[in-house]
């Protein structure tokens, strides 16, 4: 059954079939090659490998920035608050979604493998879905499925999306779509988003910068396999036929190139001179040219350089690891999170009563000297009211709270009032 068909199927049921009842044929001619179709799927066009989801991820620069997002988003914890009607907000460790968010998506899917597809599918292919499992109104489950694996659809009578889903290619049945509406499925888009999908970074923002690094690693791989050899010429004082310079050529190709045969020596026939094409590194800018793919893809994806290893360029986000870590979460991962608030909020509560939200703090704390001094301020010292409890800064720190520490008292032995008695002498 065509993923057309499950539509028509779910659109009959629900008295909205009229709009899809009239489908366009495809033809050769946006099938074949030099279509966006034939492009999309074979990753190549003209002389160029433009980047797909599997040879993108070899260019290391493209490796580091996705897994360093998608690791870091992973790796945080997401809470679940209630907002009372004055604007305070009560987190709340025993909620049944919290087990969700951050321990298992399903028993296929653990949370931390689930929230890192996600992220990697967002990054890559532009869009992130999982559709929503419920029993009747309480979530049981999301289950990540790959972006190509989705078909989005508006519904002009309800101007409300609809997801066809293909069967899972790793599962007994093959073939088949599933429906969903869009209250039953998590979609977080990238930048660009057009009301039904988000612009794929593989076909939009990494296309060139990606071919170009795909055939620089290409050239550098086949360059030293070849024993780092240049190109040369075999001249002759003889005139050669075709089929004799094919045979000289195929020879020494067989008996001199690799790693292999690098130490042999070149033995030539009569009147046979060998002149090698040299055109060093330098001359190419071939090390320029990495170093600027490498700057590029990181631009792209909002990293600094310097925390993927390209240290070439000193960062502007200072040179704390506490200063670091506020600028990446501002810079770079605050777009994404805000993303993924957004819809868990929209499609799990829909109230402004009751929301999940990532926590950073992990990411933000300073080093332990600074980070203490911070807090004991909050706490109260000289003279200074506290505006944060002992047992809220324990919380910080997954430290088990203490009998009395809600109180908003000053330390003990601290002093509210500055002293007038003078210093010992």
């Amino acid at each position: 059954m065509s993923w057309w068909d499950s539509l028509r199927n779910y659109l009959t049921a629900r008295n909205e079939v009229g709009w899809a009842s009239d489908l366009p044929p495809v033809t050769s001619q946006q099938l074949g090659a030099g279509s966006d179709f034939y492009r999309l799927v074979s990753g190549a066009d003209g002389k160029l490998k433009y980047p797909n989801e599997q040879n993108a991820l070899t260019i290391s620069a493209v490796y580091a920035c996705v897994s360093l997002i998608a690791g870091a988003i992973s790796a945080l914890p997401m809470h679940i608050y209630r907002r009372s009607p004055d604007g305070e907000r009560d987190m709340l460790p025993n909620d049944d979604l919290w087990w969700l968010l951050n321990e298992q998506f399903t028993p296929r899917w653990s949370a931390a493998a689930g929230w890192e597809y996600l992220v990697q599918s967002l990054l890559m292919k532009g869009d992130a879905f999982a559709p929503i499992q419920r029993s009747g109104a309480q979530v049981i489950g999301i289950e990540p499925v790959h972006p190509d694996r989705v078909t989005v659809a508006l519904v002009p009578q309800t101007k409300r999306l609809i997801y066809a889903v293909a069967a899972d290619p790793n599962t007994p049945q093959v073939g088949g779509f599933t429906v969903y509406d869009q209250d039953d499925m998590l979609h977080i888009p990238g930048f660009g988003f057009d009301g039904l999908r988000g612009l794929s970074p593989l076909q939009h923002h990494l296309r060139m910068t990606g071919a170009v690094a795909l055939a620089t690693q290409d050239y550098a791989g086949r360059f030293f396999a070849n024993s780092a050899r240049p190109d040369i010429i075999i001249s002759s004082d003889q005139d050669l036929s075709p089929d004799i310079a094919d045979g000289i050529a195929a020879r020494w190709q067989e008996r001199y190139s690799g790693v292999d045969n690098s130490s042999k020596p070149a033995v030539m026939g009569k009147g046979a001179t060998v002149t090698p094409l040299t055109m060093s590194s330098e001359d190419s800018q071939f090390l320029e040219s990495r170093q600027f793919q490498i700057e590029e893809i990181a631009r792209i994806y909002g990293v600094p350089p310097f925390m993927i290893g390209h240290n070439e360029k000193t960062t502007s986000w200072g040179s704390g690891v506490e200063q670091m870590g506020i600028g990446f979460v501002r810079y770079t991962l605050r777009q994404h999170l805000n993303k993924f608030h957004n819809e868990i909020n929209r499609k799990f509560f829909r109230t402004s009563a009751k929301f999940a939200e990532f926590d950073t703090f992990e990411l933000e704390r300073g080093d332990m000297l600074t980070m203490f001094q911070g807090y004991r301020v909050a706490l109260g010292r000289a003279g200074e009211k506290p505006i944060m409890s002992q047992n809220e800064v324990r919380d910080k720190f997954n430290l088990k709270r203490i009998d009395g520490g809600d109180s908003f008292e000053p330390v003990a032995g601290e002093t509210n009032a500055p002293t007038d008695q003078p210093s010992a002498q």
